[in-house]
């Protein structure tokens, strides 16, 4: 390693050196010091190159949180390896295309998804796969025993360490090309952005596949010295009760967790005093289910975080002190992130009209694994196109309107999803809602709602319609509402609209009702 890089295992070397005894981490019955953690990290990279993994090569990870998965990142990025995290969800082709297009090969999984990857082994390049923990031939406890070797490769800041795929909302995943130093700053945006301290005491259990989980909390905790909490999954009453038991300072969730934490009926007995941090991001917070939670924990501050795969993800943090003047903003630009709105002719917008917001950063990933098209139209004039539009006020704070892919052309007028789906939050029986584009013979594209409803509620197509008629004009009432059970969303809480889409165009007198997974 040069003496001027800075790696993203470094974060854990670091720590190990200031700490070396604190508690870094809790999984289970486990527990590892960060001198523990730091020795496993280095038999990690050592045992993945005893494989025949040479710098450079990519190494999946398919599996639920655990010690174990985070020894694989963690171990890939001392090694030199391109670890690349996967939807443990996935199975069948959507498996195969991220195996097939990372160029894996090596797989770390989970006992209970072992089947499903060498389902399509044959499909991929994959030479190797290797379970995570929970198995004799697991790897977790060679890298937690033995002798400590010594690192014998030279890792650059510059070098790839992960292919972040993006969720694939609007079309096939993307490997966002991230670097050592991409993450890096990213880490420190998050820190000082989020106020994260050694002693918050964090519960993590969002999928550490996804960026948020990974790189805004888990790392960046890592890096500032905390003990952090993991679970498996984001169940509520494990939740709950770790809260409790544990002291939790310091919680992420969706909002599609926090909306059923905040319905739960142990909300009212549990003792969560010691919660004062609570960060939310992936969709939009309901106001409603904000405003239980601080009438419940009156000193819990929210962080609205807002970003994306490709920087890695943290762009933009509403701080709890700004939620009561702007609740509906996703705050400013972090530390290492520099922001311009434009018009589609590439200029600035005037504050409060809307445009396409633009970053430019060092967290930035370098491009798109194998997709040099997608990487030119994303990366243009110097700047990075996210696809969001915006607006941004005079003091910098950006309020998203939509996705630009989600704005909807009916009958030749623009309509931002986004506002109609606000005005149908208000009303009291609904607990979700989509507003998608579907194809109509004489507008192009008809608003279209899709809505969940609260349990013991019920309200009709036409009732919704004139409770949004009170706030839209005309032209952005939708054209039709269906109701379904849930909304489609992946793992991390993000909405699929394009399965909507696609479901209520083969479909449009019944959509299915499709399952949270």
């Amino acid at each position: 390693m040069s003496v001027t890089s800075s790696t993203v295992d470094d974060v854990v070397r670091r720590s190990a050196s200031r700490h070396p005894d604190r508690v870094a981490l809790v999984f289970g019955d486990r527990s590892w010091t960060y001198a523990a953690l730091d020795d496993a990290v280095s038999r990690a990279a050592a045992h993945l190159l005893g494989l025949g993994l040479s710098r450079g090569d990519r190494v999946a990870t398919v599996g639920v949180n655990s010690d174990a998965y985070l020894l694989a990142y963690l171990g890939c990025a001392r090694a030199g390896l391109v670890h690349v995290p996967v939807n443990y969800a996935l199975t069948g082709p959507e498996l195969t295309y991220l195996l097939r297009d990372s160029g894996a090969r090596v797989a770390l999984v989970d006992v209970g998804l072992r089947e499903s990857v060498e389902a399509v082994r044959a499909d991929t390049g994959l030479e190797r796969v290797l379970l995570l923990h929970g198995g004799e031939d697991a790897v977790l406890p060679r890298w937690s025993e033995g002798e400590v070797p010594l690192p014998d490769h030279d890792v650059a800041d510059t070098d790839l360490v992960q292919l972040l795929y993006t969720s694939g909302t609007t079309s096939q995943p993307k490997g966002a090309m991230m670097t050592h130093r991409a993450l890096v700053h990213e880490y420190v945006s998050s820190i000082v952005a989020l106020d994260l301290r050694e002693d918050d005491a964090p519960l993590h259990s969002m999928p550490l596949y996804h960026s948020a989980q990974m790189h805004v909390f888990l790392l960046p905790y890592l890096a500032v010295g905390a003990t952090n909490h993991l679970l498996a999954r984001p169940d509520v009453e494990a939740i709950l009760e770790r809260v409790a038991a544990e002291r939790i300072g310091s919680l992420f969730l969706a909002p599609t967790v926090w909306v059923p934490l905040s319905n739960h009926p142990a909300l009212g007995t549990a003792d969560l005093t010691s919660l004062r941090k609570a960060q939310y991001g992936a969709s939009i917070m309901p106001v409603p289910v904000r405003d239980r939670l601080q009438r419940r924990l009156p000193e819990l501050g929210f962080w609205n975080c807002f970003g994306q795969s490709e920087i890695g993800p943290l762009a933009t943090v509403l701080r709890p002190e700004e939620h009561a003047e702007r609740p509906e903003a996703c705050g400013r630009s972090v530390l290492f992130v520099e922001a311009r709105v434009v018009d589609p002719e590439g200029s600035d917008v005037t504050a409060g009209e809307p445009g396409e917001l633009l970053y430019r950063s060092p967290q930035l990933c370098t491009g798109y694994w194998n997709k040099p098209d997608a990487t030119a139209e994303a990366f243009r004039d110097g700047w990075f196109h996210s696809g969001d539009l915006v607006t941004r006020d005079e003091q910098g704070y950006l309020t998203v309107v939509d996705r630009i892919k989600d704005v909807i052309n009916t009958g030749g007028v623009m309509v931002a999803s986004r506002e109609v789906e606000d005005a149908l939050y208000t009303h009291p029986a609904v607990a979700e809602v989509a507003v998608v584009a579907t194809p109509h013979e004489r507008w192009v594209e008809a608003v279209t709602a899709v809505v969940v409803l609260r349990e013991g509620h019920s309200v009709t197509e036409t009732e919704l319609i004139d409770h949004a008629r009170g706030t839209l004009a005309p032209f952005k009432l939708p054209k039709a509402v269906h109701f379904v059970e849930a909304l489609p969303r992946n793992q991390s809480g993000k909405l699929l609209k394009r399965v909507l889409r696609d479901d209520l165009t083969a479909h449009p007198a019944h959509p299915a009702h499709p399952a949270t997974p």
